[in-house]
Order: C-alpha cells, then structure tokens, then sequence
C-alpha cells in the first residue's frame, strides 16, 4: 500500500512568555528566556529552583470552569493547547458532516497527574483526611488528557497516552504521524503535557543533582547547553499540540499547510537507565533520514535535545558528527531549552513546534547564554544568534530520553 503524505494543519501550546505562537516564537529568536525563580513556601523545606510556568494561563477562561474542574493541570494545560491548534487547523470542534471515527488522538506525558495524587497526598496525611475526592482517580490517569481532547473534538479513533519520559510526545508525534501516513487515521491531533513543579517530583529531580542552580538574579540565564559553564537542566510546565492530516484531504479542504512531516526514528540505548550513548542516537538519527528518504546533505537545521547536562550534551554531539561526517561542521544546531526550559513529557512536541516554525519562516533560533563553548560540544555549528533569510529545506527535531529511549523527528518545508 502506498504511503500517504503527512500535512501538518494545525499548531498550538500554551506560552510561557504569556502571548500566542507568533510571539512565542519571536522572543525565542531574541534569545529571551522565560526561565524565571521560583520560591516556593512548601514545608519543611520550600522549593528554591529556576522555573519555567505559564503564569498568564488561566484554566477557567481557557476553558471554562466546569470542564477545567474535570482536569488536573497537565490536562488543563493539553486540552488548551489542543484547541489552539485544532482552531489554528480550520477544523470545527464538532463534526459537520465529515466522518471521525478513524480521527484520532496520540498523546506524551511523563507525569500525568501528579499535582492531583499530590494533594491526595496532602489531604490524607496532613490533613487527616479519610476520604479523597471521587475525581482523583479521573484527574490523576496519565490518559486524561488524550481522553478529555477525544471527547471535545469527537474524535472516534484511537486515542492513547506515551510515557517514555523526555521523549513522551516525540513518540507520541511519531506514532500519530504512522498512522496518517500509512492511512489508518485522517487527522490525528497530537502533542504533549507536563507540570513538574509538584514538590515531590522538583524535589526528585534536585536530588539527581542534575538541575541548575539559581536565583532570583540568575534564573534566566540558568540552563546553557553545549556550554563550559554549564551546570544542568531546568524543569517547565506546558502544552504544546501539532494536527497532523492526510494530505490529500488537507489540499481538498483548503487547509493552510505549515509543513510536512516525513520521518520518524526510535532506538533504545539498552546500557544503562541515566547515561546516554552516541551509539543509539546515532542509531536513531539515522532511521529517521532513511524513513523520511533524507540524505544528510538535506538537512539544514537540527533543534537538538540539548538539556545542558553535563554528560548528555557532549554524546549528542558525538552522534550528530558521527551521522553527518564532514558536513556536521557547517550543520546550524540550537537548543532551545536554554529559553523554554525542559518540559519533560511536553519538551518534544514544544520543540517540534519549534522546528516547523523555522522551517516556515526560513528562520534559525538559537541557543542562548552560549558564551564559553565546552570543547566537548565542538565540531558542530552552534546557532547563538538568530538567523533570518535562511533557505531550510529540511530539519529534525532530537529527543533522548531517561532509560535510553531515543527518538528524532523530521519535517520538511513546503511552498504552497
């Protein structure tokens, strides 16, 4: 059976910066960054980290207060960014007509409703508390938010949640765009969501000594992949959703097209749940272009998963040079984490966002704070500056996650 191609229709999330995606996109190429401190007044001790939150988003006008009352905030924060990108799509929430029943839903969530098992928490052990809220179970499923986004669309195929950490909604984009290509699936509304700030989980992540220090005078320059000066991650929460379509029904509808996905790769390290290995990026990079019939020499940007650990930083590069051989040198790479935070189950599908976005606009972003480069990270060409004017045919989007999960993205740049 031949393979369908993938348009890409609709584009959604929710800012941290507050504003809508052309904004979003406009400070990230300025180099402004939305990492922010956060004290917290927790006991017995308060959370004292470098933050990305969405301050401006408001879950009872986003979506009204009966639905919001039904979600947890990682589900609030997906079903918000959902109905951007399904609006940004020219669809109608409700069917009119057209047949949904093989439309679908394939979401990335690390965490799921952590913040709502949190208060359970909270409730029974400092509060004394001896019975729970009947919506705890309902808000606390990781497949809440995949659930909630099939019910308000009407969408009657299948709707599924990924869990594979960092690399949740890579996968989840990857096994949407599958489905679409090989025709099982129209429309399928993808993408991902995270809030890691329950105090369980920060407090988790601090102790892995991978997050970077800061304060309320350094927070926003924090998080510096590929630097010498580097010192870890910084978590965020958000929500970010991509609509992906059969293209010929996209054409047929008069839908505008921002790009076309056409490759996905997924590996596994298979060595060790927290250190990375050149061997299965490379592995995964390497699917990705064969799946999406690239050559090395088609790509023109890589948004790399660039977390500024100090162990995870080097081995992408590694993979990237190994892959691209001679040509890495003059290869544009950026990481945009370094303004948006890591989002963990959300990261990918902010990322891919990122990637259509300057595929569209014939516009690389960069990677900030990048002053003094780790000669462990050189032999690429680092983007530290916005590049404007640039003639993209091509890009992927790196997601390497905890446990050795792999997974790229490819999108390609349209002229229609």
């Amino acid at each position: 059976m031949s393979q369908r191609r993938v348009a890409i229709t609709g584009l959604g999330l929710v800012s941290p910066y507050g504003g809508d995606l052309a904004d979003f996109f406009a400070r990230l190429c300025a180099g402004k960054s939305a990492v922010r401190y956060l004290l917290t007044d927790d006991l017995p001790r308060p959370l004292s980290i470098p933050f990305v939150s969405c301050p401006g988003f408001d879950p009872d006008v986003a979506l009204g207060k009966p639905l919001a009352s039904m979600m947890d905030r990682f589900a609030q924060l997906a079903m918000a960014a959902a109905f951007s990108a399904w609006n940004d799509s020219g669809l109608p929430r409700q069917a009119e007509g057209d047949q949904r029943d093989d439309w679908g839903v394939a979401w990335g969530t690390a965490l799921g409703g952590t913040l709502a098992y949190e208060k359970g928490y909270r409730e029974l052990w400092q509060k004394g508390r001896e019975r729970l809220s009947p919506l705890s179970v309902v808000l606390g499923m990781n497949n809440a938010a995949n659930a909630h986004i099939s019910i308000q669309l009407g969408l009657g195929g299948v709707s599924m949640s990924h869990t594979v950490a960092c690399a949740s909604s890579a996968i989840a984009i990857g096994e949407a765009f599958r489905r679409v290509r090989s025709g099982e699936a129209t429309v399928m509304l993808t993408g991902g969501s995270d809030v890691p700030q329950a105090y369980g989980v920060a407090r988790a992540w601090e102790a892995l000594r991978v997050m970077a220090p800061g304060d309320a005078e350094t927070s926003a320059a924090a998080c510096k992949p590929f630097s010498a000066e580097r010192r870890g991650l910084v978590l965020g929460e958000g929500g970010a959703a991509l609509v992906l379509e059969d293209w010929d029904h996209a054409v047929a509808r008069g839908a505008r097209i921002h790009g076309e996905m056409v490759g996905y790769g997924t590996t596994c390290d298979h060595s060790h749940l927290v250190r990375p290995e050149a061997a299965g990026q490379i592995r995964a990079i390497g699917l990705t272009l064969a799946d999406a019939n690239l050559n090395p020499g088609d790509v023109d940007y890589v948004n790399a998963h660039g977390t500024a650990t100090a162990e995870g930083d080097p081995v992408e590069i590694t993979a990237l040079k190994a892959v691209f051989g001679d040509r890495a040198a003059a290869l544009p790479v950026s990481a945009t984490k370094s303004m948006h935070g890591h989002l963990l189950g959300a990261a990918a599908a902010i990322e891919a966002i990122v990637t259509i976005l300057a595929l569209r606009e014939g516009t690389i972003p960069p990677t900030a704070h990048l002053a003094a480069l780790d000669p462990d990270c050189a032999g690429v060409d680092h983007v530290t500056t916005a590049r404007h004017g640039q003639p993209l045919r091509a890009a992927l989007s790196n997601s390497f996650a905890f446990g050795g999960s792999n997974a790229v993205l490819a999108f390609r740049a349209v002229d229609v």
